[in-house]
């Protein structure tokens, strides 16, 4: 899981003031080492705790509530069934889906995402499997804190849009950022990493453009492999492009969508006039497996000038490092905008180092990459 940007001021993110937290859940014990979890940090506190869909819209109207960790199945009304109503009542409120990992409810968490939810959380199948995973602890935490965070706009780095103020109080920070020129040269295969807020964004980018280019596409999306399977599908119905979680040995070929597997790093190497995919379990980079690092790394050796990369919303700066070498190798990387994303994590550290050739609003990447694509053709 990758860590989240600090709070800034400390351990909070106003001063004295704790990131506000729902935990919704229909199992009193889940609620209890939910919310123990949660307060182990000091920089959040729980200020509610409900068994139902309903009770969590009514604690709405007494409770000002930054997150909401909510179940998918509970008595009365389920977690599907709240969150329209959950958002309506509170809009911006970061919704966290909690789910075991069926395929059943990895279905019904990617119906979520794309009916307003921030993220999803792999919650595990029993109470001890909870009390024993340091990872579990630390992935709720830093989605906890990253979602907040990113939602209070004092807390939102003003980018490349100056404004003159007359108020007395200190502007926000302006980063400025710097573009580079994009490779002259065709790209001969595509490559996205996204993390929180990712599904959704890779199925707005790619109906944009998958079709279109008729290059390779490969993706790393922080994701369990369950979800991953049924990722896969939904994207390859959304865009009408063959998409398949990867296989290790897999030729690559223009035409086809490869998504790395759940808990598999996937890289490619290069035999003969081949590039073949191979999937490994090497130890998690920036807490995540798979990560888009490694992906870029091996693709930059191969690829040089010819590879384009996309960094989408996410927590954390994984793809920074790759990035770095896509473009010291001459490729060409281009980042979403951060009013755009759910978390401007990764692509905010790729576009704030200078790596990018464009940073841009999530509607505008598929026209831009096919524009580029066409142009470099030309």
């Amino acid at each position: 899981m990758p860590e989240s940007k600090s709070a800034p001021g400390g351990a909070d993110g106003r001063s004295g003031d704790p990131y506000r937290v729902m935990v919704v859940d229909d199992s009193a014990v889940i609620r209890g080492l939910l919310t123990r979890s949660l307060e182990e940090d000091p920089s959040i506190k729980v200020v509610a705790s409900v068994g139902n869909g309903e009770i969590a819209v009514k604690t709405l109207d007494r409770h000002d509530i930054e997150v909401i960790i909510l179940d998918i199945e509970m008595p009365v009304m389920d977690g599907l069934t709240a969150l329209p109503k959950l958002l309506e009542k509170k809009p911006g409120v970061q919704v966290v889906m909690a789910s075991t990992l069926t395929r059943k409810n990895a279905e019904v968490s990617l119906r979520a995402l794309q009916a307003g939810a921030a993220d999803y959380l792999p919650k595990p199948s029993s109470t001890s499997e909870l009390t024993s995973k340091d990872a579990f602890q630390r992935e709720l935490t830093e989605k906890v804190k990253g979602l907040a965070a990113a939602a209070r706009p004092a807390n939102r780095p003003v980018v490349a849009r100056p404004v003159a103020s007359k108020s007395p109080m200190p502007a926000p920070a302006v980063r400025k950022i710097e573009l580079r020129k994009a490779s002259p040269a065709l790209p001969r295969l595509i490559a996205i990493g996204s993390s929180t807020g990712g599904p959704q964004a890779l199925l707005e980018v790619l109906r944009d453009m998958a079709a279109a280019v008729k290059l390779p596409i490969l993706i790393t999306q922080h994701m369990p492999a369950t979800f991953t399977t049924l990722l896969a599908e939904h994207i390859g119905r959304a865009t009408g492009v063959p998409c398949a979680e990867a296989k290790d040995g897999d030729k690559i070929v223009g035409g086809q969508i490869y998504l790395a597997p759940g808990n598999y790093h996937m890289v490619v190497e290069r035999k003969g006039v081949d590039s073949i995919i191979r999937l490994n379990q090497d130890p998690p980079e920036n807490f995540c497996r798979p990560a888009v690092d490694p992906m870029l790394r091996s693709l930059s050796k191969i690829y040089g000038s010819d590879l384009l990369t996309i960094i989408l919303t996410g927590m954390g700066s994984d793809g920074k490092k790759g990035a770095v070498e896509v473009v010291e190798a001459g490729g060409t990387v281009i980042a979403q905008d951060e009013a755009t994303s759910v978390v401007w994590g990764m692509p905010g550290a790729v576009a704030t180092s200078g790596l990018c050739s464009a940073v841009l609003p999530i509607k505008e990447i598929g026209p831009s990459v096919r524009k580029l694509v066409m142009r470099s053709a030309a």
